[in-house]
């Protein structure tokens, strides 16, 4: 069998193909996939995505998809994973509900779940609001967010201890800042390069690093339920397209793998819908091209 596992970040296992936008990993290729897959015509016979789907834009994801089709044998499993938008509605609905009742305890579930609707998408720098609500000191809902978001949420919060029991050194002086920047301006063209733009650009430089940012593929681009996604993969010509849980799959042994499930069989990221699709063996039903 040949397993392809596109945007794998750094949830990979070495009997797969395993690719991202950066390398995590000896057992990762470096390629940006908004650039097609970088394989032959029907070269694997599962091709799987999790938390990937969602950074599309919505114009882009049926062409994605299309890809991951062509790539794939006849009778190939798609298997896909993506944040879930109808449990992230469903509990944001019932959170705003109890706080308007007063409970102490939603509201802070209600600001907790109307981030994790949100910041993915609109944020500016790397972890967002996220992040910084993961990293204080006291989370008085921590429980409720790592059921929800499981390992990440878990590694954030871990990351944020570490970070107050060692806090960043005092800035240099001054005069050494000035030389570090002196002899970088000197030997890194790069560094000279971004010192020029924030001179000719000004105020506008922080224009430029939020497009940039935005543009690395870390934001989510649109969200989906089980039914969107259904429709989705059935225009591309896929069938016995099925959800499923993290644990079952077509795919022979999935959960040995662990790649959306932890070593003790929990999901590593509960909030995700899963869902499971074949390429017909009548593969002409669909033109890659068009």
């Amino acid at each position: 069998m040949n397993y392809l596992n596109l945007g794998c970040g750094r949830r990979f296992h070495a009997a797969w193909t395993n690719v991202d936008f950066t390398s995590t990993g000896k057992d990762v290729i470096t390629h940006n996939l908004t650039q097609g897959i970088p394989f032959p015509d029907v070269s694997f016979d599962v091709v799987y995505l999790s938390h990937l789907l969602e950074h599309f834009p919505k114009t882009a994801a049926e062409s994605f998809l299309k890809e991951c089709w062509r790539v794939l044998r006849p009778e190939g499993v798609l298997r896909v994973a993506v944040p879930d938008l109808e449990q992230i509605a469903r509990t944001y609905l019932l959170a705003l509900e109890q706080a308007r009742l007063g409970s102490q305890e939603w509201a802070a579930n209600y600001e907790w779940i109307v981030l994790e609707m949100y910041d993915q998408t609109v944020r500016n720098y790397s972890g967002g609001d996220m992040a910084a609500y993961l990293s204080k000191e006291h989370i008085p809902n921590k429980e409720f967010v790592l059921k929800r978001c499981g390992t990440e949420a878990k590694n954030l919060i871990e990351a944020g201890h570490l970070q107050r029991q060692n806090p960043q050194p005092v800035p240099e002086a001054q005069p050494k800042r000035l030389l570090k920047q002196i002899y970088r301006f000197c030997r890194y063209p790069v560094y000279r390069r971004e010192l020029l733009l924030k001179i000719l650009l000004s105020q506008e430089y922080s224009a430029l690093q939020i497009g940039r940012f935005r543009k690395n593929g870390e934001v989510h681009q649109w969200m989906y339920d089980c039914y969107s996604l259904s429709v989705l993969l059935e225009k591309c010509s896929f069938q016995d397209i099925i959800q499923r849980t993290a644990t079952e799959s077509y795919i022979q042994h999935w959960v040995k793998f662990n790649l959306d499930t932890e070593l003790d069989g929990t999901a590593y990221k509960p909030d995700s819908i899963y869902i499971e699709a074949i390429k017909p063996v009548q593969s002409s039903l669909i033109s890659i091209k068009n």
